[in-house]
């Protein structure tokens, strides 16, 4: 059977796009040539519910060989007790983690979401805000990095059954030892959504939340630079109860396919390569800062320790996150609207637009090529006479083709 043309259209017009436009967009990355093959492998074809050595369905042989080595590799690589790496998504991940620890009402600390959290961190209309009772910290707001005196006397306060941290949009190193002795002092659980620094902490150069966390979820895109999916880390005395919370307890058969491509991610990710590259998007993600600051920009918490930098564009430029998204865009430059701390914009339109470097690093962008994109960022939201956009656009043209990808993809 041919492929349908209208998909084949689309799918031949999106490769173009993504080989011509610059990839800011802090979660998202190009996979290896591997990965894309092993997302669309015949592995695709199994049905596996259960785990390796214990599936509720015949010739599950090479699946079960392919699962328990990237059980064993995110085990190693993190440093973890034990590994499930099932999960469909980040959300069924953490999901998961809270059937783990706690029971639905009960109350956890966790990040607000314009401060830097996520949805399932308690947002009221996720399934999280639904279920628990979410008390949130934010960030301090001289310095917008965590103020661990605000946390701690809101554990004390709430005494919550679960402290959690993780950001989705939180530009500096998190402090897991501080959050770990604050968790002990009010006899809570410890856990960590590392969704966004996972590849980070792989590579050394973010510290490993699974020395103090009881829990530590993620997913595997993104830095990790893996097919689109969960893991959950956790402590030995946790294995048995979060297994069986992702199976029967939320998810039935596992996607094998895509847990292929998680395992070569894992085993990528295990390479001393991988750590160049860790640090490269760290190096990158300052160039940028710095090129913008020098641009007269604001950026949230004044600059960047890990992937991302947040820029503040509605009292300093005055337009919208979401209009310097659709400007961006429009010369192909691809970024996300993103709410900055206290922002008093709706979620719809923000203050402020999140940018990232680990998609432009892989692509082989180094601190010259993204000095050069601060400048083009500053320059069009300043200005957006069709000139400036145009020459803009062309500019982002020319960098993009000194950097090809999938070159071997048609």
């Amino acid at each position: 059977m041919k492929m349908s043309q209208v998909i084949k259209d689309s799918l031949e017009k999106e490769l173009k796009r993504q080989q011509e436009h610059i990839e800011l967009i802090a979660s998202e990355n190009y996979v290896s040539e591997a990965i894309l093959e092993l997302n669309g492998s015949i592995l695709t074809n199994k049905y596996a519910e259960g785990y390796p050595g214990k599936r509720y369905y015949g010739g599950c042989k090479y699946i079960d060989e392919i699962e328990s080595y990237g059980i064993e590799l995110a085990k190693t690589l993190f440093k973890a007790d034990h590994a499930n790496i099932q999960p469909h998504s980040g959300s069924q991940a953490n999901e998961a983690a809270y059937r783990t620890l706690i029971k639905p009402g009960d109350t956890v600390l966790s990040m607000s979401l314009d401060a830097g959290g996520h949805l399932t961190h308690g947002y009221p209309i996720n399934f999280s805000g639904q279920l628990y009772n979410f008390v949130f910290y934010k960030v301090n707001k001289e310095t917008e990095e965590m103020d661990f005196e605000e946390i701690r006397d809101l554990a004390l306060k709430n005494k919550p059954k679960l402290i959690l941290t993780g950001a989705s949009s939180y530009t500096k190193i998190i402090d897991f030892k501080k959050f770990k002795e604050i968790a002990d002092e009010v006899n809570a659980y410890f856990m960590v959504d590392m969704a966004h620094i996972a590849g980070l902490v792989a590579g050394g150069v973010h510290p490993n939340p699974c020395e103090y966390a009881d829990v530590v979820t993620t997913t595997t895109h993104k830095t990790l630079r893996g097919s689109r999916g969960g893991m959950v880390l956790c402590k030995q005395k946790f294995a048995k109860e979060l297994d069986s919370a992702i199976f029967p307890g939320i998810q039935g058969g596992p996607l094998e396919n895509q847990i292929a491509g998680k395992t070569q991610a894992l085993y990528e990710a295990s390479t001393p390569e991988f750590k160049v590259y860790a640090k490269q998007i760290v190096i990158n993600a300052k160039a940028l800062a710095n090129s913008l600051k020098n641009n007269g920009l604001r950026l949230i918490a004044n600059g960047t320790e890990n992937h991302t930098v947040i820029v503040e564009v509605k009292d300093s430029i005055g337009i919208t996150g979401k209009q310097a998204e659709t400007i961006l865009e429009s010369i192909g430059i691809i970024s996300n609207k993103n709410m900055i701390p206290f922002d008093k914009e709706k979620p719809v339109h923000t203050s402020g637009i999140r940018l990232g470097t680990p998609a432009m690093t892989t692509r082989g962008f180094k601190e010259n090529e993204f000095e050069e994109v601060g400048n083009i960022i500053a320059s069009v939201l300043k200005n957006q006479s069709e000139e400036n956009l145009k020459k803009a656009k062309l500019s982002v043209l020319n960098l993009c083709q000194k950097f090809p990808i999938y070159k071997n993809l048609k």
